[in-house]
Formats: structure tokens, C-alpha cells, sequence
């Protein structure tokens, strides 16, 4: 049996009337990367909310660690770390200061401060004022706090928002070494799709307060049907040559694209276009990416 680290029944949350959240039910692995996907307003951060015991499901159940967190809350968050929305810190204060005070209210031991602030890469930045730090590092930091717990889960909530690419790099980099190489089982909720692709083992999307999809990434672009796109000296006489074989293509300009064509299918066309004598420039496999998945899964209503 597997082992939950958070497992969800039928968790609601209705405010005025309107569920935020309907009926959700996620299973997170230990040891997995989970990417909670969703379009802003979608109910992410309420469901995060309710995970760390911040507000109060209208219906259902949160069991983290196989503890039910009604029951259990001051146990079960000792063993979480989390960022919720933007890291608060003392801008005048250093990186080490900051996690100095954060580490009396924890009461984790002083060499733990050094520890993460290695894991995230802050060591040498430790004694600058955090007012000084670029939106990147304070994210980073905003971790570093999060780690100092020592925790078996971490909870990031959109934790690359408003970041550039060099530090959405960083924080993927960081998020991606956290299982590896220090056994923590990490959700991280966000809407930039493409990142989360690139991180996560397995992921949940959720549309208007409801999970529509729960499994892993390979098996969600296993869904989407790759296609073939071939650059050759003369398009039309390729495309006839093409038809002949029974292949259903396409011709744009100097490009002709056919979907969902096997690997043997592809080799006998290839062999077949060559003994015509036509010159083969490059050929292509194109995936969908997870941003247009995404967007089948949620529906055109649904916006990154």
C-alpha cells in the first residue's frame, strides 16, 4: 500500500453559499513532487489553507501523515514547512537574523541556521541586510525558513510568482534537489503550467473548486498526441508522395506536419521519401506542451 503523506475526503469550503473548494480528493506520495495546477481564483491556496489547519473545511477530511488534523494539528505541523503567498522578513535585519528569530519561536537547534542556509544557497549572502536581496534570494530565504524545522513536508504555494527566469531556474533547482536529497515530500501549488512540468512526479488540477485530473505527468502527456513535422527540398511532391503511403498530412509553407504517427510509421515514411529521391532536411517530434493540456482539461474558461 502506498504510503500517504497527505491524503484529502471530499474536502469543502463554502463561503456565502459558494464552494472555493468541492469535494476534493488528493493523495500525495511520500518522497513525490506534487504540482497543484490551476488557474488563479481556482481554490488552490484555500485547499493549502485547510492542509495547514489556517481555516476550517465546511465538509470533509485532511489526514497528514495518517494523522487526522483536527485531531492532531500542533503534531502534524511540526512536520511541515510552508510558504504561503509572498516570505515575510525584517528588511533591515541579515538572512542569519532573520532565521535567528524564526528559530527561537521553533526552537531548532543554532547550527540548523547555517544548514539551510547552504541548502538554498544563501551562505554567502548570510550577513547582507535582506532589504538588499533581489526577489529571487528573499524567495529563497522565505525557504531557507521554511526548511529550518527540519520538516518531512514542504507546502510552496506559487513560490516562483513574479520571479525572473534566472530565478524561477533557482527555485526549481532547489524545489527539485528537496526529495533527492533530503527525503522531503514537497506540494507546490501554481499556475505557471510549464514549470510545474518540469519539476513535479505528479500532479492535480483543479478547475472552479473541483480536482479534474490526479496522476502522474508522464501518464497526463501520454494524453496528448505528439506530432511529426518534416522540412524536405520539395513540400508538394513529398505531400503526394506522402498520400500515397495512406499518411494523413499537412503543408504549411515549407513544413508538412502529421499527427499521432508511430515510430515505425515515421521510419518506413522517411525510408520511403529518401528512395524518391527527396532530400530529408530535418525531421521533428512536437508534443503538446502542458500549458494546452491543461487548458483542454479546464476548458477555454480556465486562463493561465
Amino acid at each position: 500500500m502506498n504510503e500517504w503523506v497527505i491524503e484529502t475526503k471530499g474536502l469543502s469550503k463554502k463561503y456565502k453559499g459558494r464552494y472555493a473548494v468541492s469535494g476534493l480528493n488528493l493523495r500525495i506520495a511520500k518522497g513525490d513532487i506534487y504540482g497543484f495546477l490551476g488557474p488563479n481564483g481556482a481554490g488552490k491556496t484555500t485547499t493549502i489553507r485547510m492542509l495547514l489547519g489556517l481555516i476550517k473545511p465546511s465538509s470533509g477530511s485532511v489526514h497528514i501523515f495518517g494523522k487526522a488534523m483536527q485531531k492532531e494539528r500542533l503534531a502534524i505541523l511540526r512536520k511541515i514547512g510552508s510558504l504561503v503567498e509572498y516570505p515575510s522578513y525584517y528588511g533591515h535585519l541579515t538572512a542569519a537574523d532573520n532565521l535567528e528569530a524564526i528559530r527561537r519561536i521553533i526552537d531548532a537547534p543554532k547550527t540548523r541556521i547555517s544548514e539551510v542556509l547552504d541548502i538554498v544557497g544563501l551562505t554567502k549572502e548570510a550577513r547582507r541586510p535582506v532589504k538588499g536581496y533581489s526577489l529571487g534570494m528573499k524567495q529563497r530565504l522565505g525557504i531557507a525558513s521554511a526548511l529550518l524545522g527540519n520538516p518531512e513536508l514542504l507546502i510552496l504555494d506559487e513560490p516562483t510568482n513574479g520571479l525572473d527566469p534566472s530565478g524561477i531556474l533557482e527555485i526549481r533547482e532547489l524545489i527539485k534537489r528537496m526529495p533527492r536529497e533530503h527525503g522531503i515530500t514537497v506540494l507546490i501549488s501554481s499556475h505557471l503550467l510549464s514549470e510545474v512540468e518540469q519539476m513535479a512526479g505528479t500532479v492535480g488540477i483543479v478547475r472552479q473548486g473541483e480536482l479534474v485530473f490526479q496522476d502522474t505527468i508522464q501518464n497526463l502527456q501520454q494524453q496528448a498526441q505528439s506530432s511529426i513535422v518534416l522540412r524536405v527540398s520539395d513540400p508538394q511532391a513529398a505531400l503526394l508522395t506522402l498520400y500515397e503511403q495512406g499518411l494523413d498530412a499537412v503543408r504549411e509553407g515549407s513544413l508538412i506536419t502529421l499527427e499521432g504517427i508511430s515510430d515505425a510509421a515515421a521510419a518506413q515514411m522517411v525510408n520511403n521519401l529518401v528512395t524518391r529521391k527527396h532530400e530529408v532536411y530535418r525531421i521533428e517530434e512536437k508534443r503538446k506542451s502542458l500549458e494546452d493540456l491543461f487548458l483542454q482539461i479546464v476548458g477555454e474558461g480556465g486562463h493561465a
